[in-house]
């Protein structure tokens, strides 16, 4: 059962800089539950459910990101497990942008 989620908008250069793919490959190697999408102000958003070590592990590397982007802060919000049942899926994935 996930009992712990996260939400983080990621700032900086990580539009058109494969951040959403390395997200999903990041998060799906430590087994992590959720979405990523970018977002119209030039953010990324990602939504992180797991085990707390595993999110906050996740967490720091969003702080790093891929090769090609540049993360200038990462914002963090308490976010409820239960919001993943709005988005139908346990597995974690790419969503449209917003």
């Amino acid at each position: 059962m996930i009992d712990n989620a996260v939400r983080v908008v990621i700032h900086g250069r990580v539009q058109g800089v494969w951040y959403r793919g390395w997200t999903v490959q990041q998060a799906n190697d430590l087994g992590l539950a959720g979405w990523v999408r970018n977002r119209r102000d030039g953010t990324v958003e990602a939504f992180f459910a797991g085990e707390e070590d595993t999110i906050e592990e996740m967490v720091r590397r969003c702080g790093d990101g891929p090769p090609a982007a540049r993360v200038d802060k990462v914002d963090r919000y308490p976010a409820l497990a239960n919001t993943l049942k709005e988005f139908g899926s346990s597995l974690f994935q790419q969503r449209p942008t917003v």
